[in-house]
């Protein structure tokens, strides 16, 4: 997998180390207006998001949302939005981030449940496509391209 490594280093990409949990999870560490937390990369999830008891903690304003929310053993749950964020994963960046907010407790109890640390929110689909990310199962990491 070398191979891979540098040729996506040639390309522009960061490659960032992800952790893999007990509950067969990958998390990645990322800021959100200069905050940092703990995520899971969820490739099935369409938006990133943030659980609604981190609200304050990454200084987020947040609007009332049509958007119901869907996951593992929960559905139709309520949500809230916050547009204008921030987000850094390692070398990568982003202004302007819409973020969903939604109450991860069914998600969080999942994962202590299974002796693994709770999270602070959820990288979805919408970065790991603007980053046209390449996520390498067999290294535990990602490869987010950057912009030049």
């Amino acid at each position: 997998m070398a191979a891979l490594k540098k040729f996506l280093k040639s390309k522009g990409y960061d490659r960032i180390p992800l952790v893999f949990t007990a509950t067969n999870h990958f998390e990645i560490v990322a800021k959100i207006n200069g905050i940092q937390g703990r995520f899971i990369l969820d490739t099935g999830a369409s938006n990133t998001c943030v659980g609604f008891d981190k609200t304050a903690y990454f200084n987020l304003v947040s609007k009332n949302s049509k958007i119901k929310a869907a996951g593992a053993g929960a559905t139709n749950m309520e949500t809230l939005i916050s547009k204008k964020n921030t987000i850094e994963i390692g070398k990568w960046h982003k202004k302007k981030l819409k973020i969903v907010l939604f109450d991860l407790m069914h998600v969080n109890e999942a994962l202590t449940s299974h002796k693994a640390l709770p999270v602070d929110g959820i990288i979805g689909a919408d970065i790991l496509k603007k980053t046209k990310a390449v996520i390498d199962y067999n290294k535990s990491c990602v490869y987010l391209k950057l912009k030049r």
